[in-house]
């Protein structure tokens, strides 16, 4: 029987997932994990003034939700102090990462990202038919110079950088992201993923300029926001980056009850507050409970901690599955030097009472394999 027949890209790329959700793991254990760590949402959840929007939003449903996001993007942009006409509102980062790529990728253009830095930014681009250049980090950190290098090397279209970084946790003091905006090639664009930026406690944050049409940056409602499961992602840049975006996004992808959530979401600032003290707390802990069992703690600006494991990435893939066994979902970075690591999300008190438990356990069985 003949079927009609794929592009020859399409055809050529593998199916693949970028991340393994943990429910497929639970699937596979017939059972739930006990404390959920590993995929850096905020176990804390969101505001009730958004849950109670999202209820109001939920019971308005049959009718489609608005196309151009009006009253969020407005909002967005006055949190932000830029015009609405340059913040475009999706179905998350990464579907916003997605329409970026369709703008500026076709098959053989150059790409620069880092070696296990996110992987639905590779996805898109390999989806996409362009060509990926990696460079490693350094000292746990994306390398700004060795990405700039890579991108004049291979006349790169796009650069990404995520700052706070996943998955170390790491950030850039401040003046690094602007120097390395000050060193862009004329037609090279600057993505700068920001999804963990609520939770920087300095001003090492770049000031936000509209008016460089070489930078464009991402983020999210899903990290301090707790609204992972909503998908709601912006991107803020120079009018003519997004306006583009108009040209393939998907006006009906973002639902009613997502966009009257982060509405409320954002005007609780409060509420935002108490939930960095929650997380910065929650890093205090964790980075005690690896203190204690022998690990070394990556500092970190985001709502997780990178663990270094003192060994290998077979060992600290060891413990990883240890702790899984005993109920504690984790995860660990794909690539050298950080996947001699493990990744722990910073969680309330009684989940990381249960890590706490389980760590010293897993540790044991894992030097035992």
């Amino acid at each position: 029987m003949t079927k009609p027949p794929l592009t020859p890209l399409a055809e050529s790329l593998p199916a693949s997932v970028p991340f393994v959700g943990p429910e497929a793991t639970e699937r596979k254990m017939g059972k739930p994990f006990e404390a959920r760590l590993g995929a850096n949402e905020s176990v804390f959840g969101p505001s009730p003034k958004a849950i109670a929007a999202m209820e109001e939003g939920a019971s308005n449903i049959w009718m489609y939700a608005d196309p151009e996001s009006h009253e969020l993007r407005r909002a967005i942009a006055r949190h932000l102090k830029v015009a609405a006409d340059e913040v475009v509102v999706g179905e998350g980062i990464d579907t916003l990462l997605g329409y970026l790529v369709r703008l500026y990728v076709t098959e053989g253009t150059n790409v620069v990202t880092s070696d296990g830095a996110y992987p639905t930014f590779n996805y898109h681009v390999t989806g996409y038919g362009g060509t990926l250049t990696k460079v490693p980090f350094k000292d746990d950190m994306e390398d700004p110079e060795a990405l700039l290098k890579a991108a004049s090397e291979t006349d790169a279209r796009l650069i990404y950088i995520s700052n706070p970084d996943n998955p170390m946790g790491t950030n850039h003091e401040y003046g690094v992201i602007d120097d390395m905006i000050a060193d862009l090639a004329p037609e090279c664009l600057l993505v700068i993923d920001e999804a963990y930026v609520e939770f920087v406690e300095d001003d090492s944050v770049p000031e936000i300029d509209t008016t460089n049409p070489n930078v464009v940056r991402f983020r999210t409602f899903s990290k301090g926001y707790g609204m992972a499961g909503a998908r709601v992602g912006y991107a803020f840049g120079h009018r003519d980056i997004i306006q583009a975006f108009e040209k393939v996004r998907n006006h009906f992808g973002l639902n009613r009850a997502a966009q009257a959530g982060a509405l409320a979401a954002l005007q609780d600032q409060k509420y935002l507050q108490s939930i960095v003290t929650k997380v910065v707390e929650a890093r205090t802990r964790i980075v005690e409970i690896a203190e204690a069992n022998g690990l070394t703690p990556i500092p970190s600006a985001a709502n997780f901690v990178a663990l270094d494991c003192g060994k290998d990435a077979d060992f600290a893939r060891a413990v990883l599955e240890e702790l899984g066994a005993r109920g504690i979902f984790v995860r660990k970075p794909f690539a050298d030097p950080g996947d001699r690591c493990i990744r722990v999300t910073c969680g309330r008190p009684q989940d990381l009472d249960l890590f706490e438990i389980a760590l010293p356990e897993a540790l044991e069985a894992a030097k035992s394999r």
